[in-house]
């Protein structure tokens, strides 16, 4: 397969330049151990999901890290935790030397308790979330951005099939111990079904004949293994009763489309879940621009007990802000502006200091080359490729 750059990779590059260690984080089959393996060419690779490789390293982890040649890929080191306080010793023997160590891992929780425990102040770490369409124009809302699901997308269904298996039967049971995976699938199956919606696990549970707290940790491995987007509520104190629950969405859209059976375009434009998994998937590209420049992940929604929604609120410096709404439609009107200048309104009056608001109104176009234009006042509409072309820069 064809080696497709990465945005990641400027950061990734600095990172082994400044620190002994880089970890890097991201779902199975993102690209992980692919572009490390392109940065770094000289480095040795060990898979620490081979049976053997582990047993060598529990059997006597100095002697085989002694027997490993400098850099190395250390890859899905999710496997043995205990890996990091063996590395830790080693860097610790030569703290200047950068760039040696490389560790890969696709249970993000887990590792960066590990990595806070024993590797602070001695490796970066990175996340790398599936490809966005800066990196590639065939990434799509019905694919999602999977390298090999973009390689082969006629194959696109039984890999995401087999990819679910894999993950179900890897990642769930090692993390918790879930006992009965064909549930989990139905909670999976279950949970695209609420895809874009806020966060209400009591409706998860009824359903599947479960508990909440039982429907809270399900959760919790889906966020470990960064299957699912959690954006939370803004929360600023306008006078008003706010929503406190998180939206979710499934970080991969074409994954989304699987589990709601949506295989071709036609499936997708009669959906009634295309408004949501289009927000889902505007969501992915604004958190992947962000996660590939290193910054902090900064997404927000906000809705109030009297109705007022905006889709996304984006925190800028110096208490500027971006309000979006994310519509599926082609004939963006008027009328869509209006949640968003409502919140900045009330915002205006509710802070003595003047804020300065960008608000858009993305959208999918009629046809190619559609601009970007005033839509209502201090609104501005424009294609979702220029979106993610320009404003994501």
């Amino acid at each position: 397969m064809r080696y497709v750059h990465r945005e990641l990779e400027v950061q990734a590059i600095a990172a082994a330049r400044a620190f002994p260690c880089l970890v890097l984080t991201g779902p199975r089959r993102a690209g992980k151990t692919w572009l490390l393996k392109h940065l770094f060419p000289a480095a040795s690779y060990y898979l620490f999901e081979d049976p053997d490789v582990v047993a060598r390293f529990r059997y006597d982890p100095q002697g085989f890290l002694d027997g490993v040649k400098l850099p190395v890929i250390l890859d899905e080191i999710q496997n043995v935790p205990e890996v990091f306080n063996f590395v830790r010793a080693r860097i610790d023997r030569s703290p200047r030397r950068t760039g040696q160590w490389f560790l890969t891992g696709s249970q993000e929780a887990g590792l960066m308790r590990n990595v806070t425990e024993s590797m602070a102040g001695r490796a970066a770490i990175l996340q790398l979330l599936p490809m966005s369409v800066r990196e590639s124009a065939k990434v799509s809302l019905l694919h999602g951005g999977f390298p090999e699901v973009l390689a082969r997308p006629k194959a696109a269904s039984l890999w995401f099939s087999s990819y679910l298996q894999t993950y179900l039967e890897r990642d769930v049971r090692s993390i918790s111990a879930v006992q009965d995976l064909a549930a989990f699938r139905r909670f999976l199956a279950l949970l695209s079904s609420r895809h874009g919606q806020i966060l209400n696990k009591s409706d998860l549970a009824a359903p599947l004949g479960m508990s909440v707290p039982g429907i809270g940790r399900w959760l919790s491995i889906l966020e470990a293994t960064c299957q699912i987007l959690v954006v939370p509520p803004w929360f600023e104190n306008l006078g008003k009763r706010l929503i406190k629950s998180p939206k979710i969405y499934l970080t991969d859209s074409g994954l989304a489309c699987h589990l709601l059976g949506i295989e071709t375009l036609a499936e997708l434009e009669k959906s009634p879940f295309l408004g949501v998994l289009f927000e889902g998937f505007v969501a992915a590209e604004m958190v992947k621009a962000q996660v590939n420049s290193a910054r902090r992940r900064e997404l927000y929604y906000f809705r109030d007990q009297q109705g007022l929604e905006v889709d996304f609120i984006v925190p800028g410096s110096g208490g500027a802000m971006r309000l979006l709404e994310v519509k599926a439609t082609r004939t963006p009107t008027p009328a869509m502006a209006a949640p968003m200048q409502r919140l900045a309104d009330a915002r205006r009056k509710h802070s003595r200091a003047r804020k300065a608001f960008e608000m858009l109104l993305v959208h999918r176009p009629t046809r190619a080359g559609v601009r970007s234009h005033a839509l209502a006042p201090g609104v501005e509409a424009l294609p979702w490729q220029e979106f993610v072309t320009k404003k994501l820069a």
